[in-house]
């Protein structure tokens, strides 16, 4: 296996969402070397043949690398990103465990609680929250509560978390997953402050480094100045309405 830090081979095809910076942090954190393309998707950048060459699902992140035989091996997805990060280049486990072991598990129980729950719901959160045609009163009551309750889930079990983290003693791609999401929460129309202890690991993980430089790839977030902001928030919500739109509109032909 080539040493990685020799070889920057990996590279990541990203923007400023939730889910891009779950890798550029993931990298960060491993200290990994690493190229940068920013996908433009007010001109459906992802929906370009070559983009759809390395994520036939038109979405972003996506990473591609050399693999072990030499050839370019693409990954999309990201907690099939994570995994491959850590089981070839974190062989430390700076930010996973030893594959077998009970705590390798439980990480995954909460990688996929966070793909699989956070994620999407956050997700219809944010868009009938912020960006459908119409205010749609269920919709948004829906998704805003099913992501409290999620937030109420991670808060009770970090209440018990002797490290602060969600698994074991150290921070692990689990906690890293749901970074983003966590921090861009008032975008959903949740209030961070009614979940304690899921904003103490907010500021914990604030002082990670790795967290810190990974979270502004490609740009730098403007979640937290958006949630002071509420007539800037509102222009932003505007903007990328259309996209999203125009998107949905493209994707049903």
């Amino acid at each position: 296996m080539a040493d990685a830090k020799s070889s920057p081979s990996i590279k990541l095809y990203t923007a400023q969402t939730p889910n891009g910076v779950k890798i550029s942090i993931t990298l960060e954190e491993l200290g990994l070397p690493y190229e940068v393309r920013k996908l433009d998707f007010s001109k459906q950048e992802q929906k370009e043949p070559w983009f759809l060459e390395i994520n036939p699902n038109g979405r972003i992140p996506a990473i591609t690398d050399t693999f072990s035989d030499g050839q370019t091996i693409r990954l999309f997805e990201s907690g099939s990103i994570m995994q491959y990060l850590v089981e070839k280049y974190d062989t430390d486990h700076k930010i996973s465990y030893p594959r077998g072991t009970r705590e390798a598990y439980e990480q995954n129980n909460w990688l996929f609680f966070m793909n699989a729950g956070v994620g999407p719901m956050q997700g219809q959160s944010n868009h009938f929250t912020r960006y459908a045609p119409e205010k749609i009163e269920y919709g948004i009551n829906r998704y805003q509560n099913e992501t409290r309750r999620l937030y109420g889930v991670l808060d009770k079990h970090l209440a018990k978390s002797s490290s602060g983290y969600l698994v074991g003693d150290r921070c692990t791609i689990a906690d890293l997953a749901h970074f983003g999401w966590v921090t861009a929460s008032a975008w959903a129309g949740v209030d961070l402050e009614e979940f304690p202890n899921l904003k103490a690991w907010e500021q914990r993980m604030l002082k990670r480094p790795g967290v810190v430089k990974g979270k502004d790839v490609p740009e730098p977030s403007k979640h937290q100045a958006l949630s002071k902001d509420p007539k800037a928030a509102a222009e932003e919500a505007a903007k990328a309405s259309k996209w999203i739109l125009q998107g949905q509109k493209d994707d049903s032909k």
